[in-house]
Parts: structure tokens; C-alpha cells; sequence
């Protein structure tokens, strides 16, 4: 068997144990043994054999068709299938991973310094590569040098923030899945992953289950410990000329409440803001 990892079988056998029996029309009769499918139900469905189908998650068949890919997908109830497909289509890779480095233009820094809003420059391993005073109002641990996922699962100040943060931290992950796709032997994901794993059992638990989603916009509340409640809305957009590194920018609908106390949370903030800057300098220079 190929020792390159078999991320197309982990992540079938991941999605086809979240799948009941009664979500595919099958009846449940007596005590089973395996949570969700079986082996052999999903290939039923799909319309191939079970022999087949237990070669895909075994990993000794890494190359099935579309066909076949985009069955399972639908017996899986998956509702896009393009991140399912892209796990068929990945060449082996040969020899050792290289660290990727990322590099923040600098024009991109300095409009995240000069908006008006909570803005970060957010990379592919969720690294805090920029960040302006009013983003680290909103959370101390918005500055550069930080990790949005190392934060979020094993910073409970961080966690007191959010007012759903079991939601939170489902999507955030779900989200670095995606960006990093089979490239899991990239030493900064092997060292995030093994990091996680260790210290969080929450986080082994969402990884295991294989959940991807789009880097995309969304609305967030807050619990801010200064204003109280912040109902903003993130926006995540793509920084040209680079390599998965995202601007991030929350704001609120003017006239609300929550505009109102983010105003606030930024006049709290502004006397303070040029000291932060300088003492940030050297962290982000490393």
C-alpha cells in the first residue's frame, strides 16, 4: 500500500459515519454496530460494488471517475461536492515538504492600518499577519504573530468572546480544512494539527469529522467584556498576489447599537493605539 497519506479514504470513512440510515431511506432493524453507514450501504447506493468501494477508503484505489465521485456524494448528502473531487485529482507529491512562506504586501498593511473598521490580514494556517488597533480592541489576541485557530480552541478569553463559540470554532476549522486540503504533511500544518490535537479535545473531535466550508463572509456576536454585545458583520476578501492570505474586516450596520459601541470601543482604544503599534514591530518583523 502507498505510504502517501490517504486523505480521499479518511475522509469518506469521516463523512459516511455521519450519515443515519434514515437519512437515506434505509430502515434500522436490531443493534449496529458502526455509527452511520455501512461500508456496504453506501456502495449499494452509489451503484458500485463493495469491493470497490472499500478499495477508495482503504486508499488502494486513489484515481476513481467523477461518476463514481459524485454518486458517493450524494449518498454522503454532501452539499458541494468540488473539495470531494479535488482529493481524487491531487498528484503524489515526492520528497520532504517545504515550510510556505507568506508575505503580506506592504501596500495591504498599511490600508489595514488606515480603515476605519476592525481589519486583519489573515493567512492560510489562519496566522495574524497584520492588524490594526481597532481589530485588537475587539479581541487582544487580533495582533500579528497571533493563530486564529490556536486562539480560538486553547485561549479561554478568546472563547468568552464569542457568544456561540462551539459554532464558531466548527466553522473556523472547517475553513482551514478547505485551505489546506491534502497538503497535510506541510510542516506549519503538522505542527498546528499536532498542537491541537494534544492540548484540545474538541478540536480532535471536529477533525475528525472532515467538515470543510468556504472562507466566505458571515455575522458574528460578540461578548464584549468593555461594550457588551457586538453584532457585526465579517467580511473575508481575497488579497490579490498572494497565496490564500485574507482580509478580514468586521463592521456594523450604521445606526444599531452595535455601531454605536464599536464607535466607542474605538475612541477607548485610540489613545492607546500608537504605543501598541511600535511595541508590535518587532513581532511582526520576525
Amino acid at each position: 500500500m502507498s505510504s502517501e497519506p490517504n486523505t480521499l479514504g479518511e475522509y469518506l470513512r469521516a463523512r459516511r459515519e455521519l450519515v443515519t440510515p434514515e437519512q437515506v431511506g434505509i430502515p434500522v432493524l436490531g443493534v449496529r454496530r458502526v455509527p452511520g453507514l455501512r461500508r456496504e450501504e453506501v456502495a449499494m447506493l452509489s451503484g458500485i460494488s463493495a469491493e470497490y468501494y472499500l478499495r477508495l477508503e482503504q486508499g488502494r484505489d486513489r484515481r476513481p471517475s467523477a461518476q463514481v465521485l459524485e454518486a458517493i456524494a450524494r449518498v454522503l448528502q454532501l452539499d458541494d461536492d468540488t473539495y470531494l473531487l479535488s482529493l481524487a485529482v491531487e498528484q503524489p507529491r515526492r520528497g520532504r515538504a517545504r515550510p510556505r512562506r507568506e508575505v503580506l504586501p506592504v501596500s495591504t498593511a498599511r490600508f489595514i492600518d488606515q480603515l476605519p473598521f476592525p481589519a486583519f490580514a489573515e493567512g492560510r494556517y489562519l496566522d495574524v499577519l497584520a492588524a490594526n488597533p481597532l481589530a485588537a480592541a475587539v479581541s487582544p489576541r487580533l495582533v500579528p504573530g497571533g493563530n486564529r485557530l490556536l486562539d480560538v480552541f486553547l485561549d479561554g478569553a478568546e472563547q468568552d468572546l464569542f457568544e456561540d463559540w462551539e459554532r464558531a470554532a466548527a466553522a473556523l476549522l472547517a475553513t482551514f480544512r478547505r485551505t489546506v486540503g491534502t497538503r497535510i504533511d506541510d510542516p506549519r500544518v503538522v505542527e498546528l494539527v499536532g498542537e491541537l490535537s494534544l492540548a484540545s479535545p474538541e478540536f480532535r473531535r471536529l477533525w475528525a469529522r472532515h467538515d470543510i466550508a468556504e472562507r466566505t463572509g458571515a455575522t458574528l456576536t460578540f461578548d464584549h467584556p468593555a461594550v457588551g454585545a457586538l453584532h457585526l458583520d465579517r467580511e473575508k476578501l481575497a488579497v490579490s498576489g498572494t497565496d490564500g492570505i485574507m482580509l478580514v474586516v468586521y463592521h456594523a450596520q450604521p445606526g444599531t447599537e452595535s455601531a454605536e459601541r464599536l464607535a466607542l470601543l474605538g475612541s477607548m482604544s485610540a489613545p492607546a493605539s500608537t504605543g501598541q503599534r511600535d511595541a508590535q514591530v518587532p513581532r511582526s518583523s520576525a
